[in-house]
């Protein structure tokens, strides 16, 4: 059987087509779309509808490349989707108005006015779990009821950008946990909705979301109009899905403990399974829920290759080049440290933090020096929150990387030197995707009524290392590394104290 993989992300939307007999990846497919320009800072918003146009192409891209006999074969449709979008839809479905998206930092009003209706920090993370804050989709519905009025007395549904696309293809309003988990209204302990949460907003908002259904069901099944558009069958199956972070822990085989994930794309996450939730005191770490009925710790930091990618177009070069100068220069940048908060920051908690270069001099105002330290800083930042997560008892064996930052060899030993740990890409780079896939099938099986099958056993097949990217690390960086770290924290909470 064909089961297919959506990945709806920021840039882009990417497919799978994974046989599962063969545990291949046998068609791919990939469509863009972009942000909407010319916003105030803070605000980041895309038209789902383009997400939508999007999905509907890499599709039958992926149809034609599989051809008549493999298109007949296809059992199920998995969809992963950018966390913490807010979908707001009339009670005809129709889009109310643009999505803000997880990167959207406007919301931080809304944040203290939840917060504080709730009872503080502390108290909102024994209600939820997790606390408030500009990314999440709690408050964003709040700045909808706040700033927009007009449009928030037409909302009838709240959907995540994973479950609007399910919705296109099924015509069915869906929620599961995991990427449910990433709104702020849930008590993730219980992996139900939260009623205080709910009612700090509004007391019908419980009617404007889909009950929670299990990660292990269908969302529905596939619109007759779009199977027969793409010459699918007419039972094509659509999983529940979930967040690009859950649906990359199933893609990297993250479903057990001792396997942590870090995917470097345009933000930074590294997550890792658990039996049980983690709830951080501190709100560093999202105790988010699992795609798979466990539980997800993660940290998110929004600046990864947003910033490589402003060096390397700073000097026009490309991405080889880029990695020829960072190499040229010395591990630590002979003192040049950067804070790369070009787009505020999540992990630490500060939305409205800059980017600053501390210790530029004759010797490292250069490109090999400065696009080490960019590098350095944004790995430096994603250590800060590892570092909590191995404090929260998570202890990684190995780091399997995905997202586009995994491609480097120079980063990858880069991330090995700073994260003590040994490092690993992956041979099926669209992590999510393949997940979504996976996720899929298991859910077939489990219709079918194969309930022994786990997602590890459909892992083990399915998801393989590329041992040739593998780095561990050097322990002479590493005692470097240790003593850069110490001044990156210090300096962050000295110029932007929390």
């Amino acid at each position: 059987m064909i089961h297919i993989g959506i990945d709806s992300g920021t840039q882009s939307t990417k497919a799978v087509a994974l046989d599962l007999e063969r545990g291949q990846v046998v068609a791919s497919a990939r469509a863009p779309h972009a942000l909407i320009p010319g916003l105030p800072p803070g605000h980041m918003e895309q038209h789902p509808r383009n997400w939508t146009i999007a999905l509907d192409a890499t599709l039958a891209e992926l149809a034609a490349r599989l051809g008549p006999a493999r298109r007949r074969r296809v059992r199920s449709i998995g969809v992963s989707g950018q966390q913490h979008g807010f979908v707001p839809l009339d009670a005809e479905g129709r889009v109310i108005r643009p999505a803000k998206l997880w990167c959207d930092t406007s919301t931080t009003a809304e944040c203290a006015l939840l917060t504080k209706k709730l009872g503080g920090e502390k108290a909102v993370l024994r209600k939820t779990g997790v606390p408030f804050l500009p990314g999440y989709t709690a408050p964003k519905i709040l700045w909808l009821k706040r700033r927009e009025p007009a449009n928030y007395r037409r909302l009838r549904h709240v959907l995540l950008p994973h479950d609007y696309l399910n919705f296109h293809l099924t015509g069915r309003y869906f929620m599961e946990p995991g990427d449910a988990s990433g709104t702020a209204l849930m008590d993730i302990r219980r992996r139900a909705w939260s009623r205080e949460a709910l009612q700090a907003i509004d007391k019908n908002l419980e009617n404007f979301l889909p009950p929670l259904s299990p990660s292990d069901v269908p969302a529905g099944t596939l619109l007759l109009a779009h199977a027969r558009r793409l010459g699918f069958p007419e039972n094509v199956t659509v999983s529940a899905g979930g967040g690009d972070n859950m649906m990359g822990a199933v893609g990297t085989g993250n479903v057990s403990p001792g396997v942590v994930t870090a995917s470097l794309g345009t933000s930074g996450t590294i997550f890792a399974h658990a039996g049980r939730p983690v709830v951080d005191p501190r709100g560093e770490i999202a105790a988010f829920c699992s795609s798979d009925g466990g539980w997800l710790p993660l940290l998110c930091t929004m600046n990864v290759t947003t910033v490589t990618e402003q060096i390397r177009g700073l000097f026009k070069q490309d991405v080889r080049a880029l990695d020829r100068a960072a190499a040229g220069a010395p591990a630590g940048s002979a003192g040049l440290l950067m804070l790369p908060y070009l787009a505020g920051e999540r992990t630490p908690n500060l939305p409205h933090a800059t980017g600053v270069f501390y210790g530029l001099s004759l010797a490292t105002l250069n490109p090999g020096h400065l696009a080490r330290a960019a590098m350095e800083g944004v790995t430096l930042n994603l250590n800060h929150g590892l570092r909590r997560l191995m404090a929260l008892g998570i202890r990684p064996r190995e780091i399997r990387l995905t997202g586009g930052g995994a491609k480097s060899g120079f980063w990858r030993q880069l991330m090995a030197d700073i994260f003590d740990v040994p490092v690993v890409a992956m041979k099926e780079d669209e992590g999510a995707a393949l997940g979504a896939a996976l996720q899929s099938a298991w859910c077939v099986s489990r219709q079918q009524g194969a309930k022994e099958t786990s997602l590890a056993e459909l892992t083990g097949r399915c998801v393989k290392l590329d041992e040739r990217t593998r780095a561990e690390p050097d322990r002479k960086n590493t005692a470097l590394y240790q003593e850069l770290q110490a001044r990156h924290d210090a300096l962050s909470q000295t110029l932007w104290p929390r």
